[in-house]
């Protein structure tokens, strides 16, 4: 009950979904520039003697890393017969049995789907773009990155792009750092001392975090750590870097499918494409080691059963596909946000045509 001064509150009224046509006029002109966007990239790759290629969504393991999570289905036969399957997270899989096939290069814009992941940067379906260049290096992928941020920008018509305050310059040349010069710089962590031989050093992780001023809890892992230290210092420092940067030389332990450098066995060919603090791209020098692969998934997969009590199957034919892979690299671009980047969107929503949206 209300005094006769004081107004009743109205309820809120429900945003207008994405279908409405005013709505939609409003974001109609990034969905174009998308459309535009994707054309030129397709020409780049082409160009590059690239072949576009469809692997299928469902399959039988969803993917191995222990903090991805997949949206669960079935098979179900004439007969009743019932055989679980997934939504891919990425097309990882699929995309390296044609390299096995032997497809020397091949990229593919892949729908691929993530539970748990929502918010302005994240959405539970979105657009990956996947490439691989057989019997090439990984500087090779680096430079189909810097590629392709130059072709949206050009696309979009615009030398700076503004994302959440910041301005940055998309067609400098990227910066290269790597993993451990970046906890040096941004965190005064030595993380090179915390690995050694095969393994990691959790405590004197720890130690290292805990003199940064970062908390630690007493059950966080090394992978805990790491990602902490990752999220709330190195991402930011990023951010303020005024044109692309790569982050590079992962460690091993934080790089399930890329293979170990030839000068460091610590290190991994792994590395992470920024602009403007939003990370756009996770690529590898590609592990083909079978067995050591098997070791990897199994590790990752004991880590998720420990964390969220579920584990994902191993996708055999895919194990068995490493065996006839040629030495290769790949990339992962998250489309969506090279779009929201180059069309200055603040939210990933606005730059997809059909965004998903729940209720509540």
């Amino acid at each position: 009950m209300t005094s006769d001064s004081t107004p009743a509150r109205q309820p809120l009224a429900p945003p207008t979904p994405w279908w409405h046509p005013s709505r939609h006029a409003d974001r109609r002109p990034a969905l174009m520039l998308r459309g535009r966007i994707k054309t030129a990239v397709r020409d780049y790759f082409a160009g590059e003697g690239f072949v576009e290629v469809e692997p299928g969504c469902l399959q039988v393991s969803p993917g191995n890393e222990a903090h991805l999570h997949a949206f669960a289905t079935e098979h179900v036969t004439e007969a009743g017969a019932r055989t679980p399957l997934y939504l891919h997270t990425s097309p990882e899989f699929a995309m390296k049995k044609l390299l096995a096939a032997g497809e020397p290069r091949i990229f593919a814009f892949a729908p691929v789907f993530r539970n748990r992941e929502s918010g302005p940067r994240h959405a539970a379906e979105f657009t990956m773009l996947e490439w691989y260049r057989a019997n090439e290096s990984y500087d090779r992928v680096m430079d189909d990155c810097g590629a392709v941020v130059r072709c949206a920008a050009a696309i979009a018509g615009n030398a700076h792009w503004q994302h959440r305050g910041r301005t940055v310059s998309p067609g400098d040349p990227a910066r290269r750092v790597t993993v451990a010069q970046a906890f040096h710089d941004y965190a005064g962590i030595d993380l090179l001392a915390t690995m050694m031989g095969g393994g990691v050093d959790r405590d004197a992780l720890a130690g290292e975090v805990a003199r940064a001023g970062i908390r630690v809890a007493a059950d966080d892992t090394w992978s805990d750590l790491f990602s902490r230290v990752l999220v709330e210092r190195i991402e930011p420092g990023l951010a303020d870097c005024p044109g692309p940067v790569l982050l590079v030389d992962y460690p091993c332990h934080e790089a399930a499918l890329a293979r170990p450098t030839a000068a460091d066995a610590r290190i991994a060919e792994r590395f992470e494409m920024y602009v403007a603090g939003l990370e756009l791209a996770n690529c590898f020098g590609e592990l083909t080691d079978a067995c050591e692969q098997r070791r990897r998934f199994e590790a990752e997969m004991a880590e998720k059963s420990r964390v969220y009590g579920e584990r994902y199957p191993l996708d055999e034919q895919f194990l068995a596909a490493l065996a006839l892979m040629p030495p290769a690299s790949g990339g992962a671009l998250g489309f969506d946000r090279l779009v929201m980047l180059a069309a200055g969107a603040d939210d990933i929503a606005q730059v997809q045509w059909t965004p998903l949206a729940l209720a509540g």
